[in-house]
């Protein structure tokens, strides 16, 4: 079996293409699980009181304590959609 990163000679390109963003997608999902962890030790934010840690810059691998901010998850979601249309 091929250690993460690597594939077997055989695999097809769009197969290693989806598996090289899912990848990305999920080291993302980690970065921002580990910030709400440390939000959470820190007492800013509880499990299931709708907060989540929001990017000031929107770049998520900044993860610097003056870039992350708690909100609420309908100002975050305000935030993030400007200008997506």
């Amino acid at each position: 079996m091929p250690k993460r990163g690597e594939f077997k000679k055989t695999a097809k390109k769009d197969s290693i293409r989806q598996r090289e963003k899912n990848r990305r997608l999920q080291d993302d999902r980690v970065a921002r699980n580990r910030n709400r962890r440390v939000a959470e030790k820190e007492g800013r934010v509880k499990k299931g009181d709708n907060k989540e840690i929001h990017h000031a810059d929107h770049n998520p691998k900044n993860n610097s304590k003056k870039n992350l901010r708690v909100v609420s998850k309908a100002a975050n979601r305000r935030v993030s959609n400007k200008g997506k249309k």
